[in-house]
């Protein structure tokens, strides 16, 4: 059995131990240890990572009471000189406890039991038994786990007899039956649990309730710890500074100004608008000049402002209509119904000779290629087809 130091202290960053047992899976080389500090993965905690012999632990796995750590190659001999990844180590140090002060705070102000916790790379979740968190509770939580935490209480582990444990108000009952730690957050809860913990409530530094959603019945609720926190706030101030420089106005102004810049893109879109379609209204009455097959060439036109001026000049005239986009590799054909040719079933026919993808009813049909050498082909070829018939 390995004995586990992270038990004994969360602070330990370096130790000397034997290899007990080196081996290989499909997966990996992994090596057992004397003892060993590198948390495994559990409990909605992350593992460690480190290095030993300075080789680099990509992996820690528990497996019944021993711990294997996964290597990048494997050691010579059986000395083994450890070394934790401190700063990821204090990363889950101040998510764990902070969870835990954080689920307290919900349970204690709002009768909201947490029923799982996850703690992700980027940021952490629980999610509460409860769908009423609206923002004033929500605030109300935040304000009352940062006091808690500027309070500095203590924040203690141990291991406790089934006779001990029966004298403990627990958040919840423990699945193991020996072995059972405790983390006692003084004077705010009693938590069996397994993960390593900062020692009082002020390392935790602050939390940061980010958002929250519905999740099965429950609320998740979203939130960063510590340096994460600091992180995320420090970003935040980057990009208002970003903003402010960008609208020439002061933090406290820049809804007002993204407000006002919003109703003047609105009012600039709607003039757009009525250009374009002015813009097509001339566009079709040029086109309106073909004799056999109307077909033009566009190098700045979408899919859809070639399907829109497709559909008018198709309504003034009974000649089929071929358009295609140079820079969007793209062909519409279009009539009016008139036309002896339906639409989709030409390009279903001769798509694929021109590597194009696409297809369409009777009176409206487009398509997608490529390359532009193959949607001008194909453009070409419609043509020749349709005046042919």
């Amino acid at each position: 059995m390995t004995k586990k130091l992270y038990y004994a202290s969360a602070y330990q960053q370096e130790w000397q131990t034997t290899i007990s047992q080196k081996f290989e899976r499909e997966d990996g080389l992994y090596v057992l240890l004397e003892e060993t500090a590198f948390y495994p993965h559990g409990g909605g905690q992350p593992c460690d990572a480190g290095e030993i012999n300075g080789i680099a632990v990509l992996d820690v796995l528990l497996e019944e009471d021993e711990v294997l750590h996964k290597l990048a190659r494997m050691p010579d001999g059986t000395s083994a000189s450890c070394q934790i990844n401190w700063q990821l180590r204090f990363d889950h140090m101040q998510q764990h406890s902070g969870q835990h002060l954080l689920s307290a705070v919900c349970r204690d102000l709002f009768d909201a039991n947490t029923v799982s916790f996850h703690l992700g790379t980027d940021y952490c979740t629980i999610d509460v038994e409860t769908l009423d968190l609206e923002p004033s509770k929500l605030a109300t939580i935040e304000i009352e786990v940062n006091r808690k935490i500027y309070e500095n209480r203590a924040i203690s582990s141990y291991f406790v007899t089934p006779e001990e444990l029966a004298q403990l108000p627990l958040v919840k009952q423990p699945k193991v039956t020996k072995d059972i730690r405790i983390v006692e957050i003084k004077g705010v809860e009693y938590n069996a649990c397994g993960g390593t913990h900062v020692s009082s409530t002020g390392e935790i530094g602050m939390i940061k309730i980010l958002k929250t959603e519905k999740q099965k019945g429950n609320t998740r609720i979203y939130f960063l710890c510590g340096f994460r926190a600091l992180a995320e706030f420090n970003e935040n101030v980057k990009i208002l500074g970003a903003l402010s420089g960008k609208f020439n106005t002061g933090k406290d102004e820049i809804m007002d100004r993204i407000e006002k810049w919003e109703q003047e893109h609105k009012l600039v879109q709607t003039e757009l608008a009525g250009l374009k379609e002015k813009l097509d209204e001339y566009l079709a009455q040029e086109l309106l000049e073909s004799q056999d097959v109307i077909a033009h060439q566009f190098d700045d036109k979408s899919l859809k402002d070639m399907q829109s001026v497709a559909t008018k000049v198709a309504s003034k005239t009974d000649l089929p209509i071929v358009l295609l986009s140079t820079s969007e590799n793209k062909v519409v054909f279009a009539h009016n119904g008139h036309y002896a040719q339906a639409c989709g079933a030409f390009f279903k026919a001769h798509l694929g000779n021109y590597n194009g993808k696409g297809g369409g009813s009777d009176k409206l049909a487009q398509a997608g290629f490529s390359s532009g050498e193959d949607a001008l082909a194909f453009y070409k070829f419609a043509i020749a087809q349709l005046k042919g018939k």
